[in-house]
């Protein structure tokens, strides 16, 4: 496996990333690797390796180039800690719909200008507040982003919001996956069922799920929610959805 980190030019600087892929280095379908709040850290390369070994090239990025280099947080994260609310907030702060659309833009023309990525469709996959980037990447580049997936992705329905993730879903045109957590206060299940009712009318190809007993978090392996079992459901569901759509 090789893993090469790099830096990405974009539209405010530039951004940290890691490619993986596997070797010996032969073309592969590639993947943008979206980490949560936590951004690039031992977890999500670990995640990412793990993904590439499948037969992927995996970028994986940090979104909070703007704001800081990895590590983001330079102090132990605890949710619900007065510290790191105000840090998240911090780095969250420039992301807006925009500014992530012109990010998921230079994400994917770095990517497949990559010798390790073969031409063609390319995936993209979000774990908490990425899971809306995820969607939004497919939204900003339809004809090359041909499958996108979330996990405990927070915030994908927000009522009468005009920034809710959801609303971009007509310029999609990726087979979508959605794994909701049974326990997530960004995304209960009210919200799910009214993020589900937006996708029936999309009209698109999705799956959308809950994991019973999973909380907020579970597929990351550094976070204390955790669900071995539950996280390699999860990672099987992503495999399958790749493969039926960036072979």
């Amino acid at each position: 496996m090789t893993e090469q980190d790099l830096q990405i030019p974009m539209p405010d600087g530039s951004a940290d990333a890691v490619l993986f892929s596997p070797d010996p280095a032969e073309p592969l379908p590639g993947v943008l690797h979206l980490p949560d709040i936590g951004s690039i850290r031992e977890a999500h390369r670990g995640m990412a390796h793990r993904l590439s070994s499948e037969g992927y090239a995996v970028l994986l990025v940090n979104p909070f180039y703007r704001t800081s280099r990895p590590p983001v947080f330079p102090f132990p994260r605890t949710p619900g800690d007065t510290r790191t609310v105000q840090r998240m907030a911090e780095l969250m702060a420039p992301l807006t719909p925009e500014a992530q659309r012109l990010d998921a833009a230079a994400y994917i023309d770095f990517l497949t200008a990559q010798p390790s990525v073969r031409p063609g469709p390319i995936g993209a996959v979000g774990y908490c507040f990425s899971g809306a980037l995820a969607l939004r990447t497919a939204a900003a580049r339809p004809p090359q982003v041909a499958a996108a997936a979330s996990f405990h992705g927070g915030g994908l329905y927000k009522a009468d919001n005009p920034a809710s993730p959801h609303l971009v879903l007509p310029k999609v045109t990726a087979r979508l996956y959605f794994g909701h957590a049974s326990n997530d206060k960004s995304m209960d299940g009210d919200a799910v069922l009214h993020f589900e009712r937006a996708l029936a009318d999309w009209g698109g190809i999705y799956e959308s799920e809950t994991y019973e007993g999973a909380f907020h978090g579970w597929t990351v392996p550094d976070n204390p929610v955790f669900h071995p079992a539950q996280a390699d459901r999860a990672f099987g569901k992503l495999t399958t959805l790749f493969a039926a759509t960036l072979r």
